[in-house]
């Protein structure tokens, strides 16, 4: 009974038992945890002490560790402890010292890190440490025993970091990738890798390594992922440099300057190797006929230049395969149909190649496993209908970029429903839904996706709201370059996670929602340009706290720009409002001094420059009305230079401050003064003065300016010579003088620039003959290598990336996100008689030179018929005389060539005819005579203004006609004017008669001796009579002088 009773009780007991050891041990731990350890607290505190003596931050450093024992130092920032003994085991001390000059390195000293007995995870990364404090790092790192994981990334380390971390004996982790490590490593660095035996994932990307390290690597026994993307090795890669590293399960090579074949027969033995990524390098060939490593699962041969077929048996025997990046090659032919052996296949990226055939046909609906495909930019025909991935359950993202107008997407027909649920869906330029237009209807029952771009299709109807509505997740839409039309409206009832929109180049019209700030506050891009919307800008734009960019360009906005804006968006980078009906100040005392980029151009702003420097590298305020002086900070950022400034079209005065920039447009301004001597030109590519009021002659500091391709300073008052110095301009482009009063000779100096395309001397006092060395400038003669205006941009934005997770980590940015800040040069002059804009490749491409209006003598040198790649030729209003030289016939390329007012004689060359694109062509107001050429091919167009204030020229389109006077005048007639005789006719005749009438006396007194002696005799009578009348009347004058 006592028993029972016994049992009993017990049995009542023990859970009690049970719950107060629970409670114990959990009343120990959480002591534990919050008990820190003295120790390591105070050497946290020195750590701190240290960083700060290091370190430049203007804000508090690490301000949660405080010397307070009341403070829990496991709680503090930056540090996690083991939750059982309290012990720090990491420490993620990552860009404390972000704050410093690129420049400025430091060393850290380790011992500092000994109190941390149980660490075992250290992150020192993007903090510019060059090295160690003194010469005991060895021994401190080797009473670093538990240390397992350590990241020294971002950093200044040189190769000896290698030989001194082998004092880590169990550190598995190891990255010292963007560090300042080169060449290959002695043998006795070699050996002290061999010490860490635990070493299994090594990073040294991003180095200046050759490739003889990885023959080194291979000591270290463990090894199992090297990552040695983007150093500098060079050459193919054998066996000689991959021995011993057959162990290997990951290998990345990206991006290491490799060329050659590619290594698969050396990579026979890697029977583990599960990761290869040679991307980004330079092999050559098609994929070779062995491929080893049996067990890969994930192969990039991305950005290469491999060509031919793919190689069906081998690439069709790798049925472990999940990821296969055959992107950016030239690879061709079909798709093999033997694909369709990859089961496990869930990523292909086969974009930027040749591949072709219709899509339809190849094994694309058979590869249900697939959760990544992209397609983009191949050679693919026909018609390719959506429905064949109707049974691609796991399909996540899809990409399909084209430019191939024979590629046609059908989204509609059959009727199918999607078993997917995608995230991105990137179907931009491919013609979708083509002719009808239609938005895909399967887009109706998706309600994951995170990305949509359908851009660039022509897709009409109305702004597609229910995509914001049925996907809740969506961080990018756009749907740029479509037909969408009327309001555009976002749901107005939640918040949105959106990050980055784009609608531009639509027809969307009226007004903004008052309070989109709020609907989409997360936004940090948005791009609205080129469509119809009106109104003002809602003041809630400022609660768009994260907008990095923002274009509202060519629009019909108007109002004031709301303060909120400029204001509130700290972070925002690019500013486009130009192109609007804007109008008031823009720049204020709380205006935002994080932009970049600044584009007012061509709205009515008014008031002055800010006397603030803004910080921005591009900034356009063209065609407005700000008025006042420019402020120096413009050319003068000692901090960050403004590159990039266009202020034309506006109202400032006063003088060009000094400094250095770009490009600087200053055009059609109320400018005065001289040129600065002290404007440093020597970075600067575009300098346009046209039309403001600048004087004096140029310093010959503006021509120190090796870089210098647009030299416009049209309509002003400048004086003098041209300096010699102009020679020095080696890539000058386009020289643009005309509108001055400079005088003097042309100097020879400017047949030195053999580059320049377009230059413009005109409406100036230039006096003597033109330089005959004209013919060693190019004209046009350059290779596309050497064009400036079509693509010049600077500095670079990244875009966004797609929200995908690889084994090869393809992070790839979508195209047409990222940005950059293209500069377009555009220039007006004259020619063909019309004032024409010019940008881009047409203004790379056009080439003239107009020296008209000047005061020029002298012949056309014969030698400007070798310009064979001009387009326009003006020599008119001076005072050049001499023939019109035959070798410009060579100028094949001429469409304009104006030779009129000036003194020319001679013939029209006939061969001129074979110029056949000249539409413009006069010689009015010579002294040219004969016939003028004939009406055929592009001389038929031409009329009798072309040849007017010619007396001496005759025949077609002239009524003048060239044929012989007939020998029966009418009474009218013979009332001609003189110069209407034939005077090829007259002047043969009369020379003809001469010769006649002199021979004639010469026969006759040879023949009569009687009359050649009277000749004689009157001949020596006359003599007498003329030498006898010189002498009276010298005699007569010498005595007159005398008297």
């Amino acid at each position: 009974m006592k028993l029972g009773v016994s049992q009993s009780y017990l049995s009542m007991e023990w859970p009690l038992v049970k719950f107060l050891l629970w409670a114990l041990l959990l009343f120990v731990q959480i002591h534990e945890h919050i008990a820190c350890i003295e120790d390591e607290r105070i050497g946290l505190l020195e750590l701190k002490a240290f960083l700060k003596s290091k370190t430049n931050h203007t804000e508090l450093l690490l301000p949660t560790w405080v010397n307070d024992t009341k403070s829990e130092c496991c709680s503090w920032e930056l540090v996690r402890c083991n939750t059982t003994t309290g012990h720090v085991i990491k420490l993620t001390l990552s860009s404390i010292n972000q704050e410093q000059n690129y420049e400025d390195t430091w060393y850290i000293n380790m011992s500092l890190f000994q109190p941390f007995k149980e660490l075992r995870n250290l992150d020192l990364s993007n903090n510019k440490i060059a090295g160690w404090l003194g010469n005991e790092e060895s021994n401190c790192l080797s009473k670093m025993s538990k240390l397992a994981h350590l990241n020294l990334s971002w950093n200044n380390f040189d190769k000896d970091i290698l030989r001194i971390l082998g004092a880590l004996p169990v550190l598995k982790s190891l990255d010292l990738s963007n560090n300042q490590m080169e060449g290959t490593l002695p043998s006795h660095e070699s050996n002290c890798l061999s010490k860490m035996s635990k070493l299994a994932h090594l990073n040294l990307s991003e180095n200046y390594f050759d490739k003889e390290i990885i023959r080194f690597l291979g000591v270290l026994p463990v090894l199992k992922s090297l990552d040695l993307s983007y150093n500098y090795m060079g050459g193919p890669l054998s066996s000689h440099e991959l021995v011993n590293l057959n162990n290997l399960e990951v290998l990345i090579l990206k991006g290491s300057g490799l060329n050659g074949s590619l290594p698969f027969k050396d990579m026979a033995n890697f029977s583990s190797l599960k990761v290869l990524d040679l991307s980004a390098n330079s092999f050559t060939g098609s994929i070779t006929p062995y491929i080893g490593a049996p067990s890969l699962k994930a192969l990039s041969l991305s950005s290469n230049r491999l060509n031919g077929t793919i190689a069906i048996r081998e690439m069709c025997a790798l049925k472990k395969l999940e990821e296969l990046d055959l992107s950016f090659n030239d690879f061709e032919g079909s798709l093999p149909a033997c694909l369709t052996n990859l089961t496990s296949l869930r990523l292909l990226d086969i974009s930027y190649n040749r591949f072709s055939g219709n899509l339809s046909l190849s094994p694309v609906a058979t590869w249900t496993s697939l959760e990544y495909i992209d397609l983009s930019y191949n050679l693919f025909e026909g018609l390719f209908s959506f429905s064949l991935f109707a049974n691609h359950s796991k399909l996540k993202v899809i990409q399909l970029f084209s430019d191939n107008k024979k590629l046609d997407i059908e989204t509609e027909n059959p009727n199918w429903d999607p078993s997917f649920q995608l995230k991105v869906l990137l179907l931009s330029n491919c013609s979708l839904n083509n002719p009808t237009g239609n938005i895909p209807k399967f887009l109706f029952d998706q309600h994951e996706l995170e990305v949509i771009d359908i851009s660039h299709n022509n897709l009409n109807g109305s702004f597609p709201i229910w995509l914001l509505e049925n996907n809740t997740r969506l961080q990018m839409l756009s749907l740029r370059s479509n037909s969408f039309a009327g309001q555009f409206h976002l749901p107005s009832y939640r918040s949105m996670d959106l990050r980055w929109l784009d609608v531009s180049d639509n027809n969307l019209d009226g007004q903004l929602q008052e309070n989109i700030g709020k609907i989409i506050p997360k936004l940090e891009y948005l791009n609205l340009s080129r469509n119809y919307f009106v109104g003002d800008l809602p003041s809630s734009v400022g609660d768009m706290s994260n907008l990095h960019k923002l274009d509202l360009s060519f629009n019909n906005f108007s109002g004031e720009v709301t303060m909120e804006l400029v204001a509130n968006c700290t972070g925002l980078e690019i500013l486009r409002l130009s192109n609007n009906n804007f109008h008031g100040e823009i720049f204020s005392k709380r205006f935002n001094q994080s932009l970049l980029s600044l584009e007012l151009n061509n709205n009515y702003f008014r008031g002055t420059l800010p006397v603030v420097r803004l910080n921005v590298l591009f900034l356009d305020i063209s065609n407005n009305h700000m008025t006042g002086i420019i402020p120096v900070w413009i050319v003068n950022n000692n901090t960050i230079p403004l590159w990039n400034v266009k202020l034309s079209n506006n109202f400032f005065e006063g003088k060009i401050p000094c400094g250095q920039f770009s490009t600087l447009d200053l055009s059609y301004n109320f400018l005065s003064g001289s040129l600065p001597s002290c404007l440093n030109l020597e970075n600067a590519r575009h300098l346009l003065l046209q039309g403001n009021y600048l004087t004096g002659s140029l310093p010959k500091a503006v021509f120190n300016s090796p870089n210098l391709v647009t030299f416009d300073i049209r309509d002003n008052s400048f004086s003098g010579n041209i300096p010699k110095e102009i020679g020095g301009l080696s890539n000058l482009r386009v020289l643009l003088l005309s509108g001055n009063q400079f005088s003097g000779m042309i100097p020879k100096q400017l047949c030195w620039l053999k580059k320049i395309g377009k230059m413009d001397l005109s409406r100036n006092f230039f006096s003597g003959t033109i330089p005959y060395c004209f013919y060693n400038i190019t004209f046009g003669k350059l290779g596309a290598s050497e064009f400036v205006y079509v693509m010049y941009s600077f500095g670079w934005i990244p875009g966004f990336s797609l929200p995908y997770k690889s084994l090869l980590n393809k992070d790839s940015q979508i195209e047409g996100t990222s940005f950059g800040f293209h500069i377009s040069i555009k220039i007006k002059f004259l020619t063909k008689y019309r004032s024409n804009l010019y940008q881009g490749l047409i203004l790379d491409m056009m080439s003239t030179l107009d020296l008209s209006f000047n005061k020029l003598t002298g012949e056309i040198p014969p030698d400007l018929g070798q310009l064979s790649s001009i387009f326009a030729l003006n020599l008119s209003h001076n005072q050049i005389n001499g023939p019109i030289p035959k070798t410009f016939s060579n100028l094949t390329q001429l469409e304009s060539l104006d030779l009129s007012h000036n003194n020319l004689s001679g013939e029209i060359p006939s061969v001129l005819t074979d110029l056949t694109f000249l539409a413009v062509f006069t010689v009015a107001h010579n002294n040219l005579s004969g016939k003028v050429p004939d009406m055929k091919k592009q001389f038929s167009t031409f009329g009798e203004s072309s040849y007017e204030g010619n007396p001496f020229l005759c025949g077609a389109p002239l009524k003048k006609s060239c044929s012989p006077p007939s020998p029966q005048k009418s009474s009218e007639a013979s009332h001609g004017k003189w110069y209407e005789v034939d005077l090829l006719a007259f002047f043969t005749s009369f020379l003809v008669s001469c010769i006649i009438f002199f021979l004639g006396v010469v026969s006759v007194l040879y023949i009569n001796s009687h009359w050649r002696k009277r000749c004689f005799n009157l001949v020596e009578d006359r003599m007498y009579l003329c030498y006898y009348f010189a002498l009276n009347t010298l005699k007569g004058l010498t005595n007159h002088m005398r008297h």
